[in-house]
């Protein structure tokens, strides 16, 4: 047979420290209050001579938090001293949602006229610009070229933004762009985009579509297509009908001078 280690075997509960209940809650009274701590709700076994008791949380706000006190003693000793009273949460206790930057809280609908949105230094979607030049003929290329700029985008702030146009409602997955009869890429309604953004996107220009003013990938549509027209009136035309049964002739009398 094996024998179990001592290390794996399970800490069996001091009976001088389960008894100390009276202590432990007096504990929890001195760190809260008379109010603030409940019923007891049992103890663990901690370690040798460790002993943690739990008492329930009276106090408005924190519905199935607990007290936990543990206590020890000196071996050979009964005197009980605590180790420490803490407030934890138990299995039913009401918590408050997991903590998230700021930067990751904020939603475009929450900037405002007059709130600031600061950039971090390390933020991957931009990268430094050339922004000076010596020679005029090469600043006015820079200028024409809109490099003339401190900040210009980078490559992961470029793949970022057109992941982001592409899945969205103006990409190409959606139910209207599936039934439209033509694409934005060959639409006289759409502004190509300037540098590499401009090979997958366009700007709607029509005031008619919901995409007015919007990025629109090449493979989206909609029925604002500038190829629809309206179809032709047929020449084939049938002859008007005259229904001779719910009409009556009634003479004209002109008036003789």
């Amino acid at each position: 047979m094996t024998a179990v280690s001592s290390r794996t075997r399970p800490a069996k509960a001091d009976s001088v420290l389960v008894k100390a209940v009276d202590e432990a809650r007096a504990a929890a009274v001195d760190i809260g209050s008379d109010d603030a701590v409940g019923d007891h709700l049992g103890h663990d076994a901690e370690g040798e001579r460790v002993v943690s008791h739990y008492f329930a949380c009276d106090l408005a706000g924190y519905v199935g938090w607990r007290w936990a006190v543990t206590v020890t003693r000196a071996s050979r000793s009964k005197l009980v001293t605590v180790s420490e009273c803490v407030l934890l949460p138990g299995a039913d206790a009401v918590l408050a949602p997991a903590w998230v930057p700021w930067d990751e809280r904020v939603k475009p609908e929450d900037l405002g006229p007059g709130d600031l949105l600061p950039v971090s230094e390390d933020d991957y979607r931009i990268e430094p610009g050339y922004a000076l030049a010596d020679d005029e003929d090469v600043l006015e290329v820079v200028q024409e070229l809109g490099l003339g700029r401190e900040w210009v985008l980078s490559r992961e702030g470029r793949d970022d933004a057109a992941l982001r146009w592409f899945e969205g409602d103006t990409g190409p997955h959606t139910d209207i762009a599936k039934a439209a009869p033509g694409r934005c890429g060959n639409c006289g309604f759409a502004v190509l985009l300037t540098g590499t953004l401009g090979h997958a996107f366009g700007v709607c220009t029509n005031e008619r579509t919901p995409f007015d003013g919007k990025i629109v990938a090449h493979a989206h549509g909609c029925g604002g297509h500038s190829d629809v027209r309206l179809p032709a009136p047929s020449e084939d035309a049938a002859e008007p009908v005259v229904d001779t049964l719910s009409y009556e002739l009634v003479p004209l009398e002109l008036d003789t001078p």
